[in-house]
């Protein structure tokens, strides 16, 4: 009996070894920091309370009591396109267009503290900073004036045109704007925001699929008849190579009948030739007449 509660109270203070082992032992993972929070209060270097104690990569000691709070350091990839309603973005023409875009930034070591305490949501935060500065920007990017290649003349273009034309000139405004707001407000390092595509409302889609559609045919009507007068020059040109080629024989039979008359006309038996040819021909004449009746 005594040697069973001795073996439970054993194998007890091992469960609980292992379970405050387990307590105040942490692991960080490369491309991670953690920093620990004791009764409601992160530690920090100094008296300021922003100059958080950071834990790098490793095996590390706590106190049971004491939480771990961890966050990721590489570099991040949020998705700005949330709800159709938040993406539609008004141009200077008054078009709505959707924005599909894709934001990339890593955290600051030295703001830990305002990624992890300083907001709620910070993911919808960041969503809510860049939908609001891209309303900004597109909304006064362009007034919808290209010069065109003859220099003495402009071509007015919508909006949109413009705004998938000048892709990389809107998105160098935008990163240019961010990186300093971005760290300012939320702690992050901006790396830079990628237009994936810029999209039209369904009506200028509709219009829009309705021109290439248009065009298509066009071009495709135009192939074909195309194609169909070439068959028919063609032709043309085969007929009067062909009628080309008759004539030459037709001409050489010519003078090669030309050559044996001249002849028979220097030897004087010229008049006999035609005589004979026009009893053959009278004959062969006659043959036939005679071959219809029957």
């Amino acid at each position: 009996m005594i040697e069973q509660i001795f073996l439970g109270f054993i194998l007890g203070f091992l469960v609980y070894l292992i379970f405050t082992l387990r307590k105040i032992f942490f692991q960080v993972q490369e491309g991670h920091i953690a920093t620990i929070i004791s009764f409601g209060k992160a530690k920090s270097n100094d008296t300021s309370n922003f100059n958080l104690k950071i834990y790098n990569s490793g095996l590390h000691f706590k106190f049971p009591w004491e939480k771990v709070k961890k966050i990721s350091i590489k570099e991040q990839i949020l998705d700005l396109t949330m709800s159709e309603t938040a993406t539609m973005l008004m141009t200077t023409d008054g078009t709505l267009l959707k924005i599909e875009a894709k934001l990339r930034y890593t955290p600051l070591l030295n703001n830990i503290y305002s990624i992890l305490f300083s907001m709620e949501k910070p993911k919808e935060h960041i969503k809510n900073f860049f939908n609001g500065l891209m309303h900004q920007e597109i909304g006064k990017f362009s007034n919808g004036k290209m010069l065109s290649s003859d220099k003495d003349k402009q071509l007015i273009k919508g909006s949109y045109a413009i705004l998938r034309t000048e892709r990389s000139k809107l998105n160098l405004q935008i990163n240019e704007l961010c990186s300093d707001k971005f760290r300012e407000h939320y702690g992050f390092q901006f790396e830079g925001i990628d237009i994936i595509d810029i999209l039209p409302p369904e009506e200028l889609a509709q219009a829009l699929n309705a021109v290439i559609h248009a065009q298509t045919e066009a071009e495709k009507n135009f192939a074909l008849k195309e194609a169909e007068c070439e068959q028919k020059l063609l032709a043309a040109k085969k007929g009067i190579e062909i009628a080309k080629s008759k004539a030459k024989s037709v001409k050489a039979e010519i003078l090669t009948q030309a050559k044996i008359l001249e002849k028979l006309s220097d030897v004087g038996t010229l008049q006999e030739y035609i005589q004979r040819r026009e009893i053959e021909v009278y004959s062969e004449a006659k043959l036939s007449y005679v071959k219809r009746l029957k």
